[in-house]
């Protein structure tokens, strides 16, 4: 029942996208490539199987990259470009360096649809469905991916450094965040909920855990402080789970956790401590029906971030330099 209801919501929300949403999204199409490159689905879902099943971490790392390139100057594909001699791409902003990463995925994608239909489709457009597939690899909800983005020609680490939010925000900094890519508060903490899947470093989380003491549960602090020293530079790439029960399952235990005090970061937490989303985290604890749908919605949504279409940008054959 909860993924049927999941899939009539994201298409009525999809037609709503299609139908209303102004500028270039509108001109993103779910049939983008069905003459052009018809196996592109089967292709990028063959890939994406493969290296989940090789690590499962890393179906949250390749759902990671389209939110880190969404939110930096639109849904274009400039977060896999590697730096140059005219500019220092956004791999190494703070919030991406040694952090993202499953780069040597998409180019394994890349190159299996470039076999299939040469000079077609977008890395922008690989990685909106690429995370698509991640999700639904781990057990979540599906959704119609809304295609026909192009890829960008250069790439900003300042844009990266300002738009991307850190795991130190508030409330109230991360609702503006959200806000300023056209994203509500809904939007952001159903999309929050991706992080359900994936884990942290010691870096991100040692000073809830040492300093946060009033708002975490304290067996869950003291189990992460065994492998997070109190020392800056100590054990800082160090990983935990951002979902401690089920780490690679998509569910809402996430938001379970919230309710209990047990968010990792400081910025998880903040979405239930006493604030405006605590009601829609009670309501996603208890129906994951209601998160994967509202949650497919955003996903659809933020897709829609000033993509580029028609002639601007272009086609690369390599997602890590332009043509």
């Amino acid at each position: 029942m909860a993924l049927s209801s999941c899939s009539f919501k994201a298409i009525v929300t999809l037609a709503f996208l299609v139908l209303f949403m102004g500028g270039s999204s509108a001109q993103l199409s779910t049939t983008f490539y069905s003459k052009s490159c018809p196996n592109l689905f089967t292709t990028i879902n063959s890939v994406v199987k493969s290296a989940i099943s090789k690590e499962a971490r890393m179906g949250a790392s390749l759902l990671r990259l389209f939110f880190h390139d969404c939110f930096v100057n639109g849904c274009d594909g400039s977060l896999l470009l590697d730096d140059t001699s005219t500019f220092t791409g956004e791999k190494r902003a703070a919030p991406n360096f040694n952090s993202v990463r499953g780069f040597d995925v998409v180019d394994n994608i890349k190159s299996a649809v470039e076999q299939a239909c040469p000079n077609v489709v977008s890395c922008a457009d690989i990685i909106a469905i690429t995370a698509r597939d991640s999700v639904v690899t781990l057990g979540g909800p599906s959704w119609n991916v809304l295609l026909g983005r192009r890829d960008a020609r250069t790439a900003s680490q300042a844009a990266a450094n300002s738009s991307i939010p850190p795991p130190t925000f508030n409330l109230s900094a991360l609702i503006s965040s959200f806000s300023a890519v056209g994203l509500s508060t809904k939007d952001m903490v159903a999309l929050v909920g991706s992080h359900t899947i994936g884990q942290a470093r010691c870096t991100n989380f040692r000073a809830r855990i040492y300093n946060e003491t009033n708002s975490l549960d304290s067996s869950l602090a003291q189990t992460r402080r065994r492998n997070c020293p109190n020392t800056t530079g100590s054990g800082d790439n160090n990983l935990a789970p951002l979902d401690l029960q089920t780490p690679t399952a998509f569910d809402n235990n996430y938001y379970k956790n919230l309710v209990n005090q047990r968010g990792l970061l400081h910025s998880d937490q903040q979405f239930f401590s006493g604030g405006s989303t605590d009601s829609l985290v009670r309501t996603y604890s208890t129906g994951q029906s209601t998160f994967t749908s509202d949650f497919v919605a955003a996903m659809i949504k933020m897709g829609n971030i000033r993509p580029l279409t028609g002639s601007s940008g272009e086609i690369r054959k390599n997602c890590r330099r332009s043509n």
